[in-house]
């Protein structure tokens, strides 16, 4: 895995697959990851399929969310398909509360 950003204990790596995050997410670490995240899926071929893998972020966080929806812009800006989302069972449990959950393709419960 390539390591793309390292902030406040929050980590975001690129790998085969996609980006993986691991740490609980404040907001003011948000922005950052946002953009890390978003110059990565920048640089992937059009028509590439990536996993988005939050399940490392243990708090919920509605700034994790924020973060999550951005990249999913980006990647349809890009014309990345998201083919999966990763997500902790408490994100989880917030992305249902938000009504988030119809519009990603979540993987499995978590």
């Amino acid at each position: 895995m390539n390591r793309l950003l390292e902030r406040g204990g929050v980590r975001l790596e690129a790998g085969p697959q996609g980006l993986a995050v691991s740490g609980d997410v404040p907001f003011e670490i948000a922005a950052p990851l946002a953009e890390a995240g978003s110059a990565w899926l920048a640089e992937q071929a059009d028509g590439a399929r990536v996993v988005l893998d939050l399940g490392g972020v243990e708090q919920v966080s509605s700034a994790a969310l924020s973060v999550l929806l951005e990249w999913s812009r980006q990647a349809r800006a890009a014309g990345v398909e998201i083919h999966q989302v990763r997500l902790s069972a408490p994100l989880a449990r917030l992305t249902r509360v938000a009504g988030l959950d119809a519009l990603l393709p979540l993987a499995g419960e978590a």
